[in-house]
């Protein structure tokens, strides 16, 4: 199968355990697997027949930045729940990271593995 690829989608997102967290937006990194059949878009060069990468990205922008989750495994599941809804891809890998949640790490992440 296909794949539409996203790497490095930084979003400002109200995350965290913490009650200063909850206060705050932190950054959130997503990088994305989108499995998707690319061929008539190869053979149309016509955007109505490809998946719309940048529609895709503000989705995800505009849902994360409007939420509020305490975990980066929730935040995580519901971005793949709406992918799978919203988008014609019938499976998703999500990487969620939160830099700087730990100290001495460059980021913390989950990923996810979701199927229509």
């Amino acid at each position: 199968m296909d794949k539409v690829l996203i790497r490095g989608l930084k979003v400002d997102a109200t995350i965290g355990i913490h009650d200063w967290e909850k206060q705050i937006k932190q950054p959130v990194v997503l990088d994305v697997d989108l499995s998707y059949d690319c061929y008539a878009a190869g053979q149309s060069d016509d955007i109505k027949d490809a998946l719309d990468y940048f529609a895709v990205s503000q989705k995800l922008s505009h849902f994360i930045s409007l939420s509020h989750f305490e975990l980066i495994e929730a935040l995580a599941e519901h971005c793949c729940q709406l992918l799978l809804k919203q988008f014609p891809v019938n499976k998703v890998k999500l990487t969620l990271s939160k830099p700087e949640a730990v100290p001495n790490a460059q980021s913390v992440a989950v990923q996810l593995v979701r199927k229509a």
